[in-house]
């Protein structure tokens, strides 16, 4: 094999081959596929694909290059273990672009692959579901091909990885809002992306943000008019503080609000399990159904795990009642839960719309209403 060739290797021993894509070396994570034709900045710094060598769907990627706004992450922090692209396009056409796609993947270190089919490789995770995945490029992949899928299968797999704690800031942050103050909002980062404190504070509440291993007596010292639980990567599973956490904010009759990886943990709280789906919702097309009214919404979803529950079903809780507000129109997931007085509610996709779509944005104004009593 040539120096110039790099492949991406999956554990059942699927090989596809291709060219060097942003830095040169080796990768491992868990292969998953993104649907959205837009919005790969986005996808790429979102902390929830921690672990995860993202394909994508699109057939061309890197038209309008890389920018200095669009980030999901801290320091613009490309999150993804890896990413696969079919056509990368050569030059980057944006007036907003800073650089190129392909430039900032080298200088981040993240290893890609270009020229695959990408189409043969989501054809075939659909099949057979996301699995541990290298990428190999340069010396990397001149490997003989056996030790490459010893390698790749003898990493650490995503059913019952603890990630939130990787991601999660290491101190106190605040984001004050835009106009007047109207609440303050406790978030727990367990991989926030940044547009959530921006819808946040576009609608008047400071958000102090704290690291995933803060306490409930932590939270209560700084008097929060309520709680939010970000998205975030990793098994829902092992995330028994942050849930122990959730259950002393929901005795505390505090107003929760929940989204992704949030919706997980308010699910376990409320006394659900969760299971890891055969290969997950990734992408900014996906639709949900609202039970309560009957809508649809155009979603951005990026989770691997669910909670189980049908739709429209009503269960006791330690709380009280509580019920699955949505499920995924495709193919009947939950995406949603609330305790049926309202006081907690989450959601399993992403409303702060990054990158879009932006029909589930008034969540935000539901979390506001509820903290005012409304």
């Amino acid at each position: 094999m040539t120096m110039d060739k790099a492949v991406l290797v999956l554990e059942d021993g699927r090989v596809f081959t291709g060219a060097p894509f942003g830095a040169v070396g080796e990768t491992l994570g868990e292969a998953v596929f993104s649907t959205g034709m837009s919005g790969y900045q986005e996808t790429l710094t979102d902390p929830s694909y921690h672990r995860q060598i993202v394909i994508a769907t699109a057939p061309q990627i890197g038209n309008t290059g890389w920018n200095d706004e669009d980030s999901e992450s801290r320091g613009d922090k490309i999150w993804v273990a890896g990413y696969a692209v079919r056509d990368p396009s050569p030059r980057a056409s944006n007036w907003r672009a800073t650089g190129s796609l392909d430039d900032e993947l080298q200088r981040q270190g993240v290893v890609g692959i270009a020229g695959i089919d990408t189409r043969a490789v989501v054809r075939h995770l659909r099949t057979r579901g996301s699995m541990k995945a290298g990428v190999f490029s340069g010396a990397a992949a001149t490997a003989p091909l056996d030790d490459l899928v010893a390698r790749v299968q003898g990493q650490e797999s995503m059913l019952g990885a603890d990630l939130a704690g990787e991601v999660t800031t290491d101190r106190e942050y605040i984001v004050e809002p835009e106009g007047p103050q109207r609440f303050t909002v406790v978030a727990l980062d367990l991989g926030i992306k940044t547009n959530t404190p921006r819808n946040f504070a576009a609608r008047g509440i400071r958000t102090v943000v704290l690291p995933s291993s803060a306490t409930f007596d932590e939270i209560l010292e700084l008097r929060p008019d309520g709680v939010f639980l970000s998205n975030g990567p990793g098994d829902p599973a092992t995330a028994d503080h942050v849930v122990t956490v959730t259950r002393e904010v929901l005795g505390a009759r505090i107003p929760l609000f929940g989204i992704c990886f949030g919706n997980q943990i308010l699910g376990r709280a409320l006394g659900r399990s969760t299971y890891k789906m055969v290969f997950g919702h990734r992408g900014i097309n996906i639709p949900v159904i609202d039970h309560a009214t009957g809508r649809v919404a155009i979603t951005s979803q990026n989770h691997g795990f669910a909670l189980e529950g049908e739709a429209g079903e009503q269960f006791g809780t330690d709380f009280g009642r509580a019920e699955v507000s949505h499920t995924c129109a495709n193919d009947g997931v939950v995406e949603g839960v609330r305790l049926v007085d309202g006081r907690a509610f989450s959601v399993q996709y992403h409303p702060e719309a990054a990158a879009g779509p932006r029909d589930a944005g008034y969540l935000f104004d539901q979390f506001i209403d509820l903290m005012a009593g409304e």
